[in-house]
C-alpha cells in the first residue's frame, strides 16, 4: 500500500547577513538536502506578494522564520487566513499571504507558521549563535518528521529541557 503524501511548500525566510535571522534559509536549505518527494522548498529574505500563487499550488504551506522573543527551541502552529489585511508589494505576513492565496487563488492549503528562536541579530556576519544552531536542530528534527509522515499537528514550544547540548539532534556538523 502507497502513502499519498501532500504536496507541502516550505519557504524559510530571513537575511543570512544578520546571524540569527538566517534561521529560515537555513532550515529551508537543510530541508532542501534531504530530496523529499513533494516537498519544494523556497528560501528568500522575506515573503512576497508572488508567492501566494505557489501556495495555491500546494496542500501545506509552511512559513519558516527566525523568532527574536520566544521560548525556544521552536514553536509550529497552524495559521490562519487573515482578511482585510494589509501588505507592501514587497513584505507579506504569513497570514496575509494566505488570505492571498485564498481570495486570489482560491487556495485550500493547510498552513503552519515555523518559528525558530534566535538570539543574536544586532550584526552582520553569516553564521548563526550556538543556541540558534541547537533550536534550527530541534526544529529541523521535527519537520523531518513530520513531512516523512506526511502529517502536521500543531506543536507549542516543546520544553526547552527536551533539547540540551548534549540530546539535541545532530545537523551534520
Amino acid at each position: 500500500m502507497t502513502v499519498e503524501h501532500p504536496k507541502v511548500l516550505l519557504i524559510g525566510y530571513g537575511n543570512p547577513g544578520r546571524l540569527d535571522d538566517g534561521l529560515g534559509p537555513a532550515l529551508a536549505e537543510a530541508i532542501e538536502a534531504l530530496n523529499l518527494p513533494g516537498v519544494t522548498v523556497q528560501a528568500d529574505y522575506q515573503l512576497t506578494v508572488e508567492d501566494a500563487a505557489a501556495v495555491a499550488e500546494h496542500d501545506v504551506a509552511i512559513f519558516a522564520d527566525a523568532d527574536v522573543a520566544g521560548e525556544g527551541p521552536f514553536y509550529f502552529r497552524r495559521l490562519t487566513p487573515l482578511a482585510g489585511c494589509s501588505f507592501t508589494s514587497h513584505s507579506v505576513e504569513p497570514a496575509a499571504l494566505l488570505a492571498l492565496a485564498v481570495q486570489l487563488f482560491d487556495a485550500r492549503a493547510s498552513a503552519y507558521v515555523l518559528g525558530i528562536r534566535g538570539y543574536e541579530f544586532n550584526e552582520f556576519d553569516e553564521r548563526l549563535s550556538e543556541g540558534a544552531t541547537r533550536n534550527l536542530a530541534a526544529a529541523l528534527e521535527y519537520l523531518r518528521t513530520a513531512l516523512l509522515a506526511g502529517r502536521f499537528s500543531e506543536v507549542g514550544n516543546p520544553p526547552v529541557e527536551q533539547w540540551t547540548e548534549d540530546t539535541a539532534p545532530s545537523m551534520g556538523n
